[in-house]
Formats: structure tokens, C-alpha cells, sequence
């Protein structure tokens, strides 16, 4: 097979696969969010992002973990694997849409170690630019009718506690079917 140069740029939509890694941080009946402003309204996203090349999943969250709140996962509980949700959504830009599996893990803290995190996460854009985020703590029962990516609202909110356990963690797929980028 020979690849040619710009071959990439003509790939269609979710011709690759990336893997994004993330946690639901608990505090109690709280879970922390990143809130960023949006010309279409607040936009919150879980804690986390994608596996880099060589990096294992572990090492993946517990450095997204590091760079967007602050946590050092060693002084969290749990860990455990609660979600996968995969996204084939057409994404606005130049490049190809991936498709994305997220990986929603969940943690457990106590108000001593919330204390000691971020109040603010900051990611660099293309043009040298940044876009700061709020780190929000809220009631996990209320994110329902909360724009959150991935789309875990409904079913986080479901959840009868923070501890509960899922009969199925495949949640639906989101789609450009199903899905708007806000």
C-alpha cells in the first residue's frame, strides 16, 4: 500500500479511531464538570481526553486528571470503568471527523482533597491562544438537561446514588443523528 501526501486530509469521516479517557469525580453527591462559555450557551464537558501514542489508559487518565483538575489520582477512591459511549459526530474544522470511544470512569473523593483542586482548566488552541474553563461541582442528579460531552447526563442522573452500579456500561452512541456541537 502506498500512502501518498494529503492522503489523510481526503480520509472520510471516522475513518480513525481515537480514545478518549475520562472520570466522573465525585464529592459526595457532586460531580465536577468543566463549564466553558459558548456562543450557544454553557457547554460542560467530563474531565479528561484523549490517549496519547504509547501511553496506556491508566497513565492517560491520571495525567488528564493532573493537567485538567489537578488530582492526583493516588488520593482518589475507585476507578472502575462505568461507561462506554461512541461518538461519530461530523465535528466543524478542516481535518476528518474521527470516530471516538469514550472511556467514563468514576472516582471518589473527600472534601480535603476537593480543596486542594483546580477552579479553572486551560487549553491551549492552535493560534497560541486559550480557552479556560470553569471546574464546576455539581449535584449529579441535576445534569440531565445539562449540555455535557460525552452526553453521560441522563444516565448519570439516573444513577440512584453515587456508588450505584450499571446493568449495561454500553450508553447509546451519539451521532450527528443525535447530537449537536455546541
Amino acid at each position: 500500500m502506498t500512502i501518498t501526501p494529503g492522503a489523510a486530509a481526503a480520509a472520510p469521516p471516522f475513518s480513525h479511531v481515537k480514545i478518549r479517557t475520562a472520570a466522573l469525580v465525585f464529592c459526595g453527591d457532586e460531580i465536577a464538570l468543566i463549564r466553558r462559555e459558548r456562543p450557544g450557551g454553557d457547554h460542560y464537558s467530563v474531565p479528561g481526553g484523549n490517549v496519547e501514542d504509547g501511553e496506556s489508559l491508566p497513565e492517560a487518565l491520571r495525567r488528564e486528571l493532573a493537567e485538567e483538575l489537578a488530582l492526583d489520582t493516588d488520593r482518589a477512591e475507585g476507578g472502575e470503568l462505568l461507561w462506554v459511549i461512541d461518538q461519530r459526530v461530523t465535528r466543524p474544522g478542516p481535518a476528518p471527523s474521527p470516530r471516538k470511544l469514550h472511556l467514563i470512569h468514576r472516582l471518589r473523593i473527600g472534601g480535603d482533597v476537593r480543596a486542594d483542586l483546580a477552579t479553572e482548566e486551560c487549553d491551549e488552541l492552535p493560534d497560541g491562544t486559550h480557552d479556560v474553563g470553569a471546574i464546576e461541582w455539581i449535584d449529579y442528579r441535576k445534569t440531565a438537561g445539562l449540555p455535557v460531552y460525552p452526553p453521560v447526563g441522563p444516565a448519570l442522573a439516573a444513577l440512584p446514588h453515587p456508588r450505584a452500579t450499571v446493568a449495561d456500561a454500553g450508553l447509546e452512541a451519539f451521532t450527528d443523528g443525535n447530537y449537536t456541537w455546541r
